[in-house]
């Protein structure tokens, strides 16, 4: 025994168990996540339930049955539930849906007062702009008044959401525009008077150029009155579950669909299409509906500046370090400084950048460049520039150690010979040591951009709201507007799991979302690591 652990072999063997299970944890972690989130896409069926309660009342509920679970008869107590003498009984959370009939969206029934369980072919599942979706049985059709045949639904469906998408182009590109050429036209004025030289002929050009922005703007609230006409004309009459027929105009509808009706390649074509619109549309009804496009938008925009900023500057402070810098008592508190930066909380650096690039930076931008725009701050407000320095400070130490490390272990001769060969140092640095560190480097962007995209804390203090009006980058010069709001998929995935008022709705949206966050690390990454991996092998002959 004694000879076996001098071997070593010991601590092999628990080395690699504590691998496997990291592995097995990790997988896990993703398969849990992943079956949970996936699910949310699904096209599930629809239950008919009829109830009689202890006091004789009838009633139907119908909806998605979203989870089923045991409990003991104990919990029913309270009630007048035969229970038949069961240790335990069956309950089931029901998705209702119909919000303008009842309260919540969700409710639990118990086995014991189900009569009757089926899955009508013919209820349908109409997903609503507002409101959330409605469970019920399409009675009539009514287009512009007239009734008509219920098999013409999805060609007006068709024809509402082309309507739709219209409305949202003319309102966010078109009229979006002249709003932003009328307040440009304003701060443009506002400049040349703090200035002193706002003329009566500059004074009547702008009134001018904002005088045809305004025909402009008539002409196409017009167009879009016009559009919001047309979409309200249809309707629907749906028979809900109590026996009520409520009126669902078609502006509200997004899509309605047949769920039991559906075969199998039916639902995954549903299923792709369910995850196709979540990723490209924009979220609704508090963040509980609908796409996750801003957050996907303004995760990957973050991460890209904060890598842009983080990589030269961690890159330039390592190469300092080892290559210039003396071994001095400074140095090694240089070194000390950047390892207890990697400690320190990400709360505090969210802190700082509230402190120093919003109100300090961002201030005295505003003061200089844009008093025009005063009180109201340009740059002197949370910002996407503002949340990519955060975490460029945040990740900085991060890089700067893996790329120490991968400049220690290029050997000596090599830069001896550069320098015998008559290379000057700067160009040893940069055609010999730099390439053949750039795997080192690579890998301290990886683990900075894995945790950049992941943090939450700091952007909460520094740029990232729960729904941002509008993207960082549009159709309006310069284009790119750093100094906007964004939204960040780990705080959409904060915000809807903990601060929405429909908890059980909101569940299978925070896995999905955090499927997809853990997925665009993993894309990242991949990306990040294929471009390490041949810069390894390019430049591996050269470490030898």
């Amino acid at each position: 025994m004694n000879k076996w652990f001098k071997s070593g072999s010991p601590w092999v063997w628990l080395s690699a168990a504590g691998v496997s299970i990291s592995l097995i944890s990790v997988v896990g972690l993703l398969w849990l996540i992943a079956s949970r989130g996936l699910t949310y896409f699904w096209p599930a069926q629809i239950h008919q339930f009829e109830m009689v309660d202890p006091s004789g009342i009838t009633s139907t509920v119908i909806g998605e049955v979203y989870d089923v679970e045991r409990i003991p008869v104990e919990q029913l107590a309270h009630t007048n539930i035969d229970t038949k003498d069961a240790v335990t009984i069956e309950r089931f959370l029901i998705k209702t849906g119909n919000r303008e009939l009842v309260s919540l969206d969700f409710r639990w029934i118990v086995e014991p007062l189900i009569t009757k369980q089926s899955q009508p072919k013919n209820v349908a599942v109409i997903e609503r702009r507002t409101n959330g979706n409605f469970y019920g049985f399409i009675e009539q059709v009514f287009m512009d008044g007239k009734q008509v045949s219920i098999t013409e639904l999805d060609r007006f469906l068709d024809r509402v959401n082309n309507l739709q998408d219209e409305i949202a182009e003319l309102q966010k590109t078109d009229i979006g525009a002249i709003n932003y050429s009328l307040e440009s036209i304003r701060l443009k004025e506002r400049k040349a008077e703090i200035d002193g030289k706002l003329t009566s002929k500059l004074k009547a050009e702008l009134a001018e150029n904002r005088k045809s922005l305004n025909d402009e703007y008539l002409a196409l609230e017009e167009k879009l009155n016009e559009l919001r006409s047309a979409v309200q004309r249809d309707k629907i009459v749906v028979r809900a579950m109590g026996g009520e027929f409520v009126d669902i105009n078609l502006e509200q509808v997004m899509q309605v669909s047949f769920n039991n009706q559906l075969g199998v390649l039916e639902k995954v074509g549903k299923f792709f299409s369910h995850i196709s619109s979540f990723l490209v549309d924009d979220p609704r009804e508090a963040n509980t509906e609908g796409g996750v496009f801003p957050a996907i938008f303004g995760t990957v925009l973050m991460v890209l500046l904060m890598t842009v900023i983080v990589a030269p500057l961690g890159v330039v402070a390592a190469i300092y370090l080892h290559e210039y810098a003396g071994n001095n008592g400074f140095t090694k508190l240089l070194r000390i400084a950047v390892i207890n930066l990697a400690g320190v909380p990400s709360i505090v650096y969210g802190v700082f950048g509230l402190g120093f690039f919003v109100y300090m930076v961002g201030g005295s931008l505003d003061q200089i460049f844009y008093p025009e725009s005063l009180p109201n701050p340009t740059f002197g407000s949370p910002g996407v520039l503002w949340s990519a320095l955060t975490l460029a400070i945040l990740t900085l130490p991060v890089v700067i150690v893996s790329t120490e490390e991968g400049l220690a272990r290029i050997p000596s001769s090599m830069r001896h010979g550069s320098l015998a060969l008559g290379a000057t140092k700067a160009e040893t640095l940069w055609r010999i040591i730099l390439p053949i560190a750039s795997p080192a480097i690579m890998t301290g962007i990886i683990l900075a951009i894995a945790r950049a995209a992941g943090e939450v804390a700091p952007l909460m203090l520094v740029g990232v709201v729960k729904m941002a009006p509008t993207l960082p980058v549009d159709g309006n010069f310069p284009f790119l507007h750093l100094e906007r709001k964004f939204m960040h998929l780990g705080f959409h995935i904060y915000d809807v799991g903990f601060q929405s008022p429909n908890v059980e709705a909101a569940r299978p949206l925070v896995y999905a979302t955090a499927f997809l966050l853990v997925s665009i690390i993993v894309g990242l990454n991949m990306t990040a690591v294929s471009i390490r991996n041949k810069l390894r092998e390019k430049y591996r002959s050269l470490e030898h």
